[in-house]
């Protein structure tokens, strides 16, 4: 059992009461690896951004604990993951790419190369021109065209 409480409160913010009973209102949970390790390490920080508690994974913690937490998360993180490329208009910048996500089809503007950022050998984040990060998991899983696509612009 954890050493700590976690609620919600009237306005819907996150409440951590620990082993003492100090209570901090407005706590944020933060992933410390949310590209290659989403579940593991989180911190519960208080609203000055000083870390209340580290988590190691998200499993070991009861599930209403853990149902908060990724509830939270969820609200404050938006990062669709590229399933497919469909389309580039062109091989030089900017461009317009057209792709499948896990939350649909998208068209974007790729302002620069260097909005095409390696995060591991295989995964890669992609920013469009407002600023939207999108996600490559793993490039390998991409079908062949869209691996063939994705490479005029490494």
């Amino acid at each position: 059992m954890p050493k700590f409480q976690l609620t919600r409160n009237a306005f819907g913010r996150l409440v951590f009461r620990d082993q003492h009973g100090a209570v901090q209102e407005g706590v944020v949970p933060i992933r410390g690896f949310p590209i290659t390790n989403p579940n593991q390490g989180i911190a519960l920080v208080d609203c000055h951004g000083h870390e209340l508690i580290w988590i190691e994974c998200l499993a070991v913690l009861p599930g209403d604990y853990r149902n908060l937490i990724e509830e939270e998360l969820s609200s404050r993180e938006f990062m669709p993951e590229i399933k497919r490329l469909c389309k580039v208009s062109s091989f030089t910048t900017p461009s317009t790419w057209q792709v499948e996500t896990d939350r649909g089809e998208v068209l974007f503007v790729l302002k620069g190369e260097e909005d095409v950022r390696r995060l591991t050998p295989s995964s890669f984040m992609i920013t469009d021109s407002f600023g939207i990060h999108f996600l490559i998991r793993d490039r390998l899983l991409l079908d062949r065209n869209s691996r063939k696509l994705l490479d005029h612009f490494l």
